[in-house]
């Protein structure tokens, strides 16, 4: 392999004039810079950044902290992350917790041996990283953590308007006409779960209905969790006419659960999911979805650590995104069987009192 020795030798200069071009650490002049130049392409020199990072002591590595790489929302915020620290002169390191927390202090602990310039972090189950981030911090490299917040987070972050987007498709829910509602939300242990199961329970307080606990249930980010507790609230008396599904991969398995029971989505029961995956689109019927941009929040955090490489010394910054209602064919007005019947007159312009299940 060559060395910068050799090219040193090849183009009559001294090794710390090929360390001042390829560093661009001190000007050389044009003649002289184009003779390194030339001998580096004529031998395919590659450079160490290993010995690089050691003398910066920092590389130009991000690394990137995931939950669960097999959950198709999180691919599109690993790609936003990595365009934008591409386009910097950056590369992404990623790494996978499948939700363990010892898994995931493995890769922080391991990571500071690559001396990476900044971390983007989506903590797992149970996470705490306020120690470990810190740690990284007194090395000085920066960390942001996106989606889901663990408790007592300062640092930078970017999420989605988690409780927002639930309460708007909530509402809508509302607006069809059902009045049983029911959710199945993702861990509770985790932010971005509480706060849309917090936005379903707020448009069902504003619309007085009463909410009764085993209309709330709690499993995983995942199909299986939602095939499961799917079936629970479907044997429950009243039946819920809709579904608020804490994220896509629930909701599908609560469509697989609603088929297999022998009803109909959206004639028997509608169904609302969160994230707008592209898989959305091709289940039958396609599913209506809170819609948040996985690519945009990799892409904010890459930015705001790009800003804090550049000197951005600012306190930290808390960043949230908006969301949206995608609406498909799986949500309609609810069976008629289960309909209110209208308001008496006399109470026009005010909202009678709901139906819904009791305690």
């Amino acid at each position: 392999m060559t060395t910068m020795k050799e090219i040193a030798k090849i183009a009559g200069v001294s090794l710390g004039t090929v360390s001042n071009v390829l560093n661009n650490t001190a000007r050389v002049r044009e003649p002289v810079r184009k003779r390194v130049l030339e001998a580096v392409h004529a031998t395919g020199y590659q450079p160490s950044q290993l010995a690089r990072s050691l003398r910066r002591d920092k590389s130009n590595m991000i690394g990137m902290i995931i939950p669960d790489i097999t959950n198709p929302f999180f691919p599109s915020v690993v790609r936003g992350a990595e365009d934008v620290a591409f386009s910097n002169g950056y590369h992404l390191l990623l790494c996978n917790t499948d939700n363990d927390h010892s898994k995931e202090l493995v890769h922080f602990k391991r990571l500071r041996a690559y001396l990476p310039a900044g971390l983007i972090v989506i903590p797992s189950n149970f996470s705490e990283l306020t120690e470990q981030a810190e740690s990284h911090r007194r090395m000085g490299t920066e960390v942001v953590c996106i989606d889901r917040l663990p408790r007592n987070w300062r640092g930078d972050s970017v999420t989605a308007n988690n409780e927002e987007g639930s309460y708007n498709a909530t509402r809508y829910l509302l607006q069809l006409g059902h009045t049983t509602l029911a959710t199945i939300t993702g861990p509770l242990h985790l932010s971005n779960a509480l706060d849309r199961l917090n936005g379903f329970k707020r448009a069902m307080c504003e619309a007085k209905l009463h909410l009764a606990p085993g209309y709330v249930q709690e499993t995983t980010f995942n199909e299986k969790g939602g095939y499961s507790k799917a079936l629970i609230l479907l044997r429950l008396n009243p039946r819920p006419t809709a579904i608020f599904a804490g994220n896509d991969m629930i909701a599908f398995g609560a469509l697989l659960a609603i088929r297999e029971s022998g009803l109909r989505c959206p004639q028997d029961i509608s169904l609302m999911g969160f994230d707008d995956l592209d898989l959305a689109e091709t289940t039958d019927p396609s599913l209506s979805s809170v819609s948040q941009s996985g690519y945009q929040l990799g892409a904010t955090a890459a930015g705001l650590l790009v800003d804090r490489f550049k000197g951005d010394a600012s306190p930290a910054k808390h960043i949230v995104l908006e969301t949206s209602l995608k609406l498909r064919h799986s949500v309609a007005a609810p069976p008629q069987a289960f309909q209110r019947k209208p308001a008496s007159k006399g109470r026009r312009g005010t909202m009678p009192a709901l139906a819904g299940p009791r305690a």
